[in-house]
């Protein structure tokens, strides 16, 4: 994929694959028999769209990235590095908007808004809070039930509860649709995420909970704030299922959430997945450089080589599947058409995202009236507003 020099982290912009690290990848994605047979079912176009998916979501946080430089924005909260964590799990639901599952993101989880149906202009409308954003310009967190999307808060972790309560309401209407949410390693020490766990462990609800530890709870690195060895091992502790992934693998990151959510829907749940990743920049745009001085230039290094993006195109590209013709073939065979085929996708992906970004400016001037910000605060819906309570 192409690189950005003035806004990928250093360790991106020259990215070439490391034959050990693309070792490891494929380590990850073989050494489950359950998992590998996932993935093994994924067609081409399916690969493809996944793919996509990682793409759109580095690109929607470029996009953030140049607003901020330029000014139109003060700052923003990237999911770089940390994409595959994200695009996998949601692509192993079963999105079918209102009527699908549900996902709970937190805002550096915002690729799963694009990939559950919501148009990257109405994402980042968000930030500019005009009239036209999903939430009527009132946060810069989107969702909307259209998509399956629970709008997000700012307190982190806060979702944890309310998707537990979404399983529990899927129960008791007895159908097979799941919830998931991402918890940070920081918000595990919240008490209503224990709650959250508890609940769902002790009722057997259809939920998931990913843990994603990307090594740092804003400026507090993850030994300092907790003591076990990972998170593994966190969902035997509440009595319930739970299996690690590679958190900068987007094919085992789908794997282990399709098999999470068959247990779910066989009535046996929540299932607690475990993702190790790493936050390649600051808590937003606004502390890149503290943040890189919270880690060595070695770990950096490392996580850099493990780009999900780069990884996952390298696998693919030099993959046992034609991705032109969907025909297996002998590793590396298909080369020269697998990466043409990742070419078109960066075009397509990336004029879809410049597009989206045009769009959103061109309403800029269309700011809230400050009338509406009582409207939809409670329950009932004036009859100019009935139209529009399913953007909340």
């Amino acid at each position: 994929m192409r690189r950005y020099h003035a806004f990928d982290p250093p360790e991106y912009v020259d990215w070439s694959p490391d034959p050990e690290t693309m070792l490891e990848f494929s380590r990850a994605i073989e050494r489950d028999p359950e998992r590998a047979r996932r993935i093994a079912d994924l067609t081409a176009q399916r690969r493809l769209e996944i793919y996509a998916g990682l793409l759109r979501f580095r690109l929607h946080d470029i996009a953030l990235k140049r607003w901020v430089r330029q000014g139109v924005i003060s700052k923003a909260w990237l999911g770089t590095g940390e994409e595959a964590t994200t695009i996998g799990p949601v692509h192993a639901l079963e999105r079918g908007g209102p009527n699908g599952d549900v996902v709970g993101p937190m805002i550096r989880n915002a690729g799963a808004c694009h990939e559950m149906g919501m148009p990257v202009a109405d994402m980042l409308r968000g930030y500019l809070a005009t009239e036209d954003s999903p939430n009527r310009g009132r946060d810069l967190h989107v969702g909307g039930r259209r998509y399956g999307i629970v709008t997000p808060i700012s307190m982190v972790g806060a979702l944890a509860a309310v998707i537990a309560g979404y399983g529990l309401g899927f129960r008791k209407l007895g159908t097979k649709r799941l919830a998931l949410t991402w918890v940070g390693d920081g918000a595990t020490k919240a008490g209503e995420v224990h709650e959250a766990f508890n609940l769902a462990a002790t009722q057997r609800l259809p939920v998931i909970f990913i843990i994603q530890n990307n090594q740092v709870a804003l400026g507090t690195r993850l030994e300092e704030h907790h003591a076990a060895d990972g998170f593994a091992e966190l969902g035997r502790l509440y009595g319930a299922t739970g299996a690690p992934f590679d958190g900068n693998n987007v094919l085992d990151a789908y794997a282990a959430t399709h098999w999470a959510a068959e247990i779910c829907r066989a009535g046996e749940g929540p299932v607690f997945l475990a993702a190790e990743t790493f936050r390649m920049s600051g808590h937003a745009t606004h502390d890149e450089k503290e943040a890189r001085e919270l880690f060595s230039e070695e770990e950096f290094a490392s996580w850099g080589r493990r780009d999900p993006i780069g990884c996952y195109g390298a696998w693919l590209v030099n993959g046992r599947l034609n991705l032109e013709t969907g025909a297996q073939c002998e590793p590396g065979a298909a080369t020269g058409v697998n990466s043409a085929a990742l070419e078109e996708v960066e075009a397509r992906v990336t004029e879809e995202v410049e597009s989206a970004a045009a769009e959103a400016l061109a309403g800029r001037a269309r700011m809230p009236r400050p009338e509406s910000a009582v409207e939809g605060v409670y329950g009932t819906w004036p009859e100019s507003g009935r139209q529009e309570k399913d953007r909340f």
